[in-house]
């Protein structure tokens, strides 16, 4: 009798390590990865400190220089 319940349980533990923890699947087993961009956009640099913004953020002076902000626009070229 014994035996019999020695059996039963080790049956019984296997299964609930088979069926019994939640393990991912599908999407879920495989880490996330960022999107790609869909598009690079032009990049300029400021011609007061050199840093790239993009060509739609970036603000030119009158002869058409390129700034990352106001402030620099203002200083002029560096």
């Amino acid at each position: 009798m014994a035996k019999l319940l020695l059996v039963f349980l080790v049956v019984l533990l296997g299964g609930w390590l088979l069926f019994g923890r939640k393990r991912p699947r599908g999407d879920d087993a495989l880490p996330k990865r960022p999107k790609p961009p869909g598009e690079l956009a032009e990049m300029v640099a400021c011609s007061h400190c050199g840093v790239f913004v993009p060509v739609s953020d970036a603000l030119n002076d009158d002869e058409g220089r390129p700034y990352c902000g106001q402030a620099h626009r203002a200083l002029g070229p560096g």
